[in-house]
C-alpha cells in the first residue's frame, strides 16, 4: 500500500478506538502510529484520573506537543491519535503544516460508546467524562467521518478508500 505522505490524525470522544484504528492504518500505510495520550503531562492525567475535564487552557501545551510532532513527520507522514475535540484545537494542530495534515473522525454514539467504555480496564479516562468531551465536541466539516458501528478492519477499509478518493 503507497503512503499518502500526510500526517492524519484520527480523532473523536474517548472510546471510538483511535488507538486501534491508528496502529491498524500507520501498519497499512508503513507509517509510525503515535498514541497522543502518550504526550499529555501528568498534571492532564492526574486531573482526568479526578474525574476532572480538561479545560482550553490544559490542552494548549499538549496540543503543540503534538503540532511538533506532526511537522517532524511532515514529509514521511504519520498517524497521530488525538481527541481534536473542538475547531480551535485542529487550528493549532494544522499550524504550519499547510496541506500536509488531514483528520479522520471516529463517530459513534454515545450509548455505543458508553458500552465500550464500561468494558475498557486500564484507561486514565473514567466513564462520567464521556458526556463532557460530547458536549465540547464540535464535529469537523473537512475530515473523512467514519462510523464506529463497522468492525476496525473495515473500517481501515473504508478509510483507505476515502483516502485514495482524495488523493
Amino acid at each position: 500500500m503507497p503512503s499518502f505522505q500526510k500526517v492524519y490524525i484520527i480523532m473523536g470522544v474517548s472510546g471510538t478506538g483511535k488507538s486501534t484504528i491508528g496502529k491498524l492504518l500507520s501498519n497499512t500505510l508503513e507509517i509510525p502510529f503515535f498514541d497522543g495520550d502518550d504526550f499529555h503531562p501528568k498534571e492532564n492525567i492526574e486531573k482526568m484520573e479526578a474525574g476532572n475535564p480538561l479545560n482550553d487552557d490544559d490542552r494548549k501545551g499538549w496540543l503543540i506537543k503534538l503540532n511538533a510532532l506532526a511537522q517532524e513527520h511532515k514529509s514521511t507522514g504519520a498517524i497521530i491519535a488525538c481527541s481534536a475535540l473542538k475547531e480551535s484545537y485542529r487550528d493549532i494542530l494544522l499550524e504550519g503544516m499547510e496541506n500536509h495534515l488531514g483528520f479522520i473522525h471516529l463517530e459513534g454514539t454515545f450509548e455505543l460508546i458508553k458500552s465500550r467504555l464500561e468494558s475498557r480496564k486500564g484507561h486514565f479516562m473514567p466513564l462520567a467524562l464521556l458526556q463532557s468531551q460530547f458536549n465540547t465536541l464540535e464535529a469537523p466539516t473537512k475530515a473523512i467521518t467514519i462510523s464506529i458501528s463497522n468492525n476496525p478492519e473495515d473500517m481501515v477499509v473504508e478509510i483507505l478508500g476515502q483516502l485514495k478518493r482524495r488523493s
